[in-house]
């Protein structure tokens, strides 16, 4: 009977290891060096975490200040071709506000592509 329960207590130990697991690889910490614009909302300099949603290539961000969500936006996972050594953004100055084109995490093979999603389907229908 008690080999019973503990074979029950270590299968659900082990799933919720698992879903820790799965649920840590979907956010990620940013410090933005000045401010900028996501989705057309302002973001001040400052330390930010990270989450995303959704399967496959498109999900939705949300960057949050504390437990306060300052912005959302949907974005596109690309592969990079070799982890990044750090957490990064690349940031498009190309109009008069500096906006978030890319977020990249430390150790991770892939980047969030911010505005990936509507410009690619836009570029690949001309």
């Amino acid at each position: 009977m008690k080999l019973n329960n503990l074979a029950k207590f270590a299968v659900l130990g082990l799933a919720v290891l698992l879903a820790t697991g799965a649920f840590a690889s979907n956010k990620g910490t940013l410090n933005v060096q000045e401010a900028v614009q996501v989705n057309g909302q302002q973001i001040p300099a400052g330390e930010y975490q990270v989450r995303w949603d959704g399967s496959g290539s498109e999900v939705q961000v949300v960057f949050l200040k504390g437990k306060k969500e300052v912005a959302r936006t949907a974005a596109k996972v690309v592969e990079l071709e070799k982890a990044s050594p750090f957490d990064s953004t690349v940031v498009d100055r190309s109009s008069s506000t500096a906006s978030i084109s890319q977020v990249r995490f430390a150790g991770k093979k892939f980047a969030l592509a911010i505005g990936e999603t509507t410009s690619a389907s836009a570029s690949s229908s001309k």
